[in-house]
C-alpha cells in the first residue's frame, strides 16, 4: 500500500480532514532525519496513530510500555510492533497490536491514510505509521502487564500547550522533541512522529525550542508523578 490519504479528506470530522490531505505525497524526509540502511536487512512494523472525539476534544492514544521489557522499556508509544506473517499489510499489524495491547476494538476504527516508512535503527524496525480515526472508541485498557504499563488518551491540546513542549538530550548527546503528558514522558521515535503529526495537522503553537532538559532527570520526574 502506499502511503497517503485512504478515503477522501471531506468524508472524515473537519478537525481531521487538513492532516488527513496533507498526508499526500508526503515524505519520510518531512518526519525523520534518520536514513534506512542501504543493502542492510530490516524488519517491517506498523503503529496505529489513532485519534478519536474525546471528552476534551480531539484525542490520541498513547501506550507506556512495560519497564521489564527489552526493546524499548517504559517508553511511551504509539501502539504497534512487529508485522507477523499473517497480518495483510500495515493496517492489518497496527490493528492487531493496538487489540493486544490496549483492547481497542478493530470495528469501532477507521484507517484513513498511511504514512512513509521510517527507520528505527535501535530496532532495525521499518514503521508505517497508520492514521485511524476512532469512530466509535471501546473502553482500552492493559491488557497484558508484562508487555503494556499504562494506556491513555492524550488530548490534542495539551499536547500543543507549550507549557508541555520541550526538547530532550539524550546521554549519547542526541537532542531531540519530547512532551510531557500526564504521568507519562513522551520522547524518542514516537515524540517525533507526534511533532510531525501537530506540524501536518496545522495544530503546532509557538513553543521554546531551546528549553532542552537531561533525559534522565525528565523520566524520574515523570515516575515520581505516576507514584505520587
Amino acid at each position: 500500500m502506499s502511503p497517503g490519504p485512504l478515503v477522501d479528506p471531506a468524508d472524515v470530522p473537519g478537525w481531521l480532514s487538513g492532516l488527513v490531505a496533507a498526508t499526500a505525497d508526503l515524505d519520510a524526509s518531512e518526519l525523520t532525519r534518520v536514513r534506512p540502511p542501504t543493502g542492510l536487512p530490516t524488519r517491517p512494523a506498523a503503529v496505529l496513530m489513532l485519534l478519536g472525539d474525546g471528552p476534551d476534544g480531539p484525542d490520541v492514544l498513547l501506550t507506556r510500555r512495560a519497564d521489564t521489557l527489552n526493546s524499548h522499556p517504559g517508553q511511551v508509544a504509539f501502539p504497534g510492533g512487529s508485522a507477523d506473517d499473517s497480518d495483510d499489510g500495515p493496517v492489518d499489524t497496527a490493528l492487531r497490536e493496538a487489540e493486544e495491547e490496549a483492547g481497542v476494538l478493530a470495528d469501532g476504527v477507521r484507517p484513513v491514510a498511511l504514512l512513509p516508512e521510517l527507520f528505527v535503527p535501535v530496532s532495525g524496525f521499518m514503521v508505517t505509521p497508520v492514521l485511524a480515526h476512532w469512530e466509535r472508541p471501546s473502553p482500552v485498557r492493559v491488557v497484558d502487564p508484562a508487555e503494556t504499563a499504562a494506556v491513555a488518551r492524550v488530548p490534542i491540546a495539551h499536547l500543543t500547550d507549550p507549557a508541555n513542549r520541550f526538547r530532550v538530550k539524550h546521554p549519547s548527546g542526541f537532542t531531540g522533541p519530547a512532551f510531557a503528558a500526564p504521568g507519562m514522558l513522551v520522547w524518542g521515535f514516537t515524540a517525533g512522529l507526534l511533532a510531525g503529526l501537530l506540524r501536518l495537522a496545522g495544530w503546532e503553537r509557538p513553543w521554546n525550542a531551546a528549553d532542552v532538559r537531561d533525559l534522565d532527570e525528565s523520566l524520574r520526574a515523570a515516575n515520581a508523578e505516576v507514584q505520587a
